[in-house]
């Protein structure tokens, strides 16, 4: 074992018990049954925490579970998939022992989801003005003229052009980059507690990107919102995000502060994912080698062995744990990458 990983002892219970945390997520453990074989371990026992005001930048490849935890917590998971175990506490709440309508009360409201495709959220047959204070209404109680008041202040905090002509316009007729605003606003209108944006600027020109980037950074600030930003583009985080939390396999493998982060990631699968923006042709051909992720249940080992340049003997028979290595730098890997100091 790696003397790193000896010297290692504090508990990873601390990443869902921070007492700023708005969100803690404790030995979350969800599955997808499959007919004559064992389940498929989505999200495997994780541990993670969001601070009040912090963006979180959760990275993966496709498949590696950032979906399925946003749609966890959200408690809309699709079937048949189910969460065999763990808690999800927010604010203070314990969000899997609620009935369904009070859940339905705190999503748009408390807790609101940014999505990537922006005319799939929007209704075609409806101003986007109207549906903007529709969300308002329902979970504000407000009038229906303070609700068209506070969408087109929405309307405006993100910086869509002609906010009063765009207010009764609808979906068909904006651009990409200015649908995603409008679902911005929706998410926003609320002055919700914790965002999860997921993917939500996959799809536009960098230019776009930049700039939604910029805006929803400015209004998670102003709101003293927490984020979480699931992306599989980990340039962005860089960035972006305050702290970068990397999953594979449905664990997360390596947690740290952005800048700590991209100056020493210590996983194999965090090289791995870096080296996918690099321009060596031998790192990209060894980052596109299969997804190792549908892991079933029983399975032991470290999920990442098949694919981990730095694997030993142990790595295949026995689960790390994720450890702090460095301060608040914690990493789930027997072997972990360190360079000389």
């Amino acid at each position: 074992m790696h003397p790193e990983i000896a010297a290692a002892t504090r508990d990873p219970a601390v990443l869902s018990a921070r007492s700023d945390a708005i969100l803690a997520i404790r030995g979350l453990s969800v599955s997808y049954p499959v007919y004559g074989t064992e389940a498929v371990r989505a999200i495997r026992e994780l541990d993670l925490s969001i601070a009040r005001g912090e963006i979180l930048g959760l990275v993966g490849e496709s498949g590696s579970g950032k979906t399925t935890l946003a749609r966890a917590i959200m408690g809309l998971l699709a079937r048949p998939g189910r969460i065999d175990a763990g808690s999800v506490t927010f604010d203070g709440r314990d969000l899997r022992a609620m009935p369904e309508d009070a859940l339905r009360a705190i999503r748009g409201k408390d807790i609101a989801m940014v999505i990537p495709n922006p005319r799939g959220e929007l209704d075609p047959l409806v101003t986007v003005g109207r549906q903007i204070a529709t969300v308002a209404r329902a979970h504000l109680d407000i009038a229906r003229d303070k609700s068209d008041e506070l969408a087109l202040e929405m309307l405006k905090a993100v910086q869509i052009p002609d906010p009063k002509r765009r207010f009764n316009a609808y979906p068909h007729e904006l651009s990409g980059g200015m649908a995603q605003r409008v679902v911005m606003a929706m998410s926003l209108v609320c002055s919700p507690k914790f965002i999860i944006s997921d993917d939500a600027t996959s799809g536009l020109d960098v230019t776009v990107q930049a700039q939604i980037l910029d805006l929803l950074r400015n209004l998670v600030r102003s709101h003293q919102t927490a984020m979480m930003f699931i992306t599989r583009d980990i340039g962005i985080t860089a960035h972006f995000c305050d702290r970068v939390a990397v999953i594979y396999a449905g664990e997360i493998v390596e947690l740290a502060p952005t800048v700590r982060f991209f100056e020493n990631p210590m996983h194999p699968y965090s090289v791995m994912l870096l080296a996918a923006f690099a321009h060596n042709p031998r790192l990209r051909e060894k980052w596109h080698k299969p997804l190792a992720s549908q892991i079933r249940a029983g399975t032991t080992g470290c999920p990442y062995a098949p694919r981990c340049v730095h694997v030993e003997d142990q790595c295949r028979g026995t689960r790390p744990a994720l450890l702090e290595l460095e301060p608040g730098h914690f990493v789930r890997c027997l072997v972990p990458v360190v360079r000389p100091t």
